[in-house]
């Protein structure tokens, strides 16, 4: 065979072969993820059988420790009122308190998150959310940015 032909078969081999391993890429990237949902999209039964990310509130004075199980339940950031008991089991993040913006990965069981080993991600809030809050109108600006 001529060695000009050669080259051309492995090239075309190679192309398909990195074209193949891309498309395998981005099909699996876009597959595992998940959107997270709220209290009341998990509870409202609209999605289906499975492990779901949970975001919301811990409710104040609902964290229960018993040893390495925690119990604590997340409350809807539009409506406080609709609340998800959770089941942990795992390192708790530093910032987890009552209060504080949660996200659970777990399944949901008879009303209750069951969540996986470790599966806690604690939001910090900003700094600057406390200012924000007493006075939305103002605004900080960062000398350091004017240029002088």
């Amino acid at each position: 065979m001529n060695p000009a032909r050669k080259r051309q078969i492995r090239l075309v081999v190679a192309l398909t072969a990195a074209v193949l391993l891309a498309t395998a890429l981005v099909y699996t990237s876009f597959n595992a993820s998940s959107e997270a949902k709220s209290p009341s999209e998990l509870l409202s039964g609209a999605v289906g059988d499975g492990t779901y990310e949970v975001y919301g509130k811990v409710v104040p004075g609902s964290i229960q420790r018993d040893g390495a199980d925690m119990t604590f339940e997340i409350a809807d950031r539009e409506d406080p009122s609709v609340k998800i008991p959770v089941e942990y089991t795992g390192q708790v993040p530093d910032p987890f308190r009552d209060g504080r913006e949660v996200i659970v990965t777990g399944r949901l069981e008879n009303g209750t998150l069951v969540a996986e080993k470790d599966q806690l991600i604690t939001k910090c809030p900003s700094k600057f959310a406390a200012e924000a809050e007493a006075d939305p109108e103002h605004v900080i600006i960062d000398e350091s940015l004017d240029g002088s």
